[in-house]
C-alpha cells in the first residue's frame, strides 16, 4: 500500500493505494472506495487489503470535505480513478478499461452518482447508500447494494431498496440486505460483504464467469436477510 497525498492530486482528498505485487498475470482492475459523511478512509480501510488481495488495485479515498454530498463524492470517485490510470505510480499495473466504484453511505450514493456519470465503469457497489435521489433508472452499470435490516440511518425502505428496485432490470443488479446489520456494519470486518463484493467486482470487473455461482443464486445463512437479483445466468 502507499498513501496519497491531497497536495499531489487534483478532485478529491488524497488516499491510500493498495495494490498486489506481482505483475507476473497481467494487469489488474481498479476499484475507487468513498467513506460516509463526516468520515475518514480509515473507518472502513478494510476494504482495501481486503478487496487488493484478490486481484485488484485499491484507492480508499478522503474526501475533499468531511460533509461533501454524495455528488460531490461521486465526482471524487471518478477523479481518483482517472488519477490512479493516469498518474499514479502503479498506473502500469492498472487496465484503464477495468474500473469500478464503491462507498459507504454517502460515499455509497455517490457511487450511484458516478456509475451514472460514466456509464462505461464495470461495477459499483454501494454499501448502505445513502441518496435524496430516489430513482436510479438511467444506471446502466452492475450494481450490488448492501444494506443493514436495521440501518436507522439510510433506511432499507427508503434507500437501499428504492434504489434497487429502480435500477432497470436490464441491467445487471443485486440487493443484499444483511440479517440485523446497522448503518455501520462496513466499519468493521463483515465477511459477507466482503465475500459478495469481491465476487460482484471478479465477475464484471474481471469478466470471470466462474464467480457466477456466487451470484447467482446467491448466498444465504443466518447472516443474510435477503437477496435479489437478476442472474440472467441462473
Amino acid at each position: 500500500s502507499q498513501s496519497v497525498s491531497s497536495f499531489s492530486v487534483t478532485g478529491f482528498g488524497g488516499g491510500v493505494i493498495y495494490y498486489p505485487t506481482s505483475t507476473s498475470e497481467g494487469t489488474f482492475g481498479a476499484v475507487a472506495i468513498s467513506p460516509g459523511y463526516t468520515a475518514a478512509w480509515s473507518s472502513i480501510s478494510w476494504l482495501g487489503p481486503r478487496i487488493a488481495s484478490h486481484g485488484f488495485v485499491v484507492i480508499g479515498i478522503e474526501t475533499n470535505s468531511r460533509f461533501d454530498q454524495p455528488d460531490s463524492r461521486g465526482r471524487q470517485l471518478l477523479a481518483a480513478l482517472d488519477y490512479l490510470v493516469q498518474r499514479s505510480s502503479v498506473r502500469g499495473r492498472i487496465d484503464g478499461t477495468r474500473l469500478a466504484v464503491s462507498g459507504h453511505s454517502m460515499g455509497g450514493g455517490g457511487s450511484l452518482e458516478a456509475a451514472v456519470a460514466r456509464p462505461s465503469l464495470q461495477a459499483a457497489v454501494p454499501l448502505a447508500p445513502w441518496n435524496t435521489d430516489k430513482t436510479w433508472s438511467d444506471v446502466r452499470v452492475p450494481t450490488l447494494i448492501v444494506g443493514g435490516e436495521s440501518d436507522t440511518v439510510a433506511p432499507v425502505s427508503s434507500h437501499s431498496e428504492p434504489f434497487y428496485s429502480s435500477i432497470p432490470a436490464s441491467s445487471e443488479k443485486a440487493y443484499l440486505e444483511l440479517n440485523g446489520a446497522s448503518h455501520f456494519f462496513p466499519q468493521s470486518v463483515n465477511t459477507p460483504t466482503a465475500r459478495q463484493m469481491v465476487a460482484w467486482l471478479k465477475r464484471f470487473v474481471d469478466n470471470d464467469t466462474r464467480y457466477e455461482q456466487f451470484l447467482c443464486p446467491g448466498p444465504s445463512g443466518l447472516a443474510i436477510e435477503e437477496y435479489r437479483n437478476t442472474c440472467p445466468s441462473a
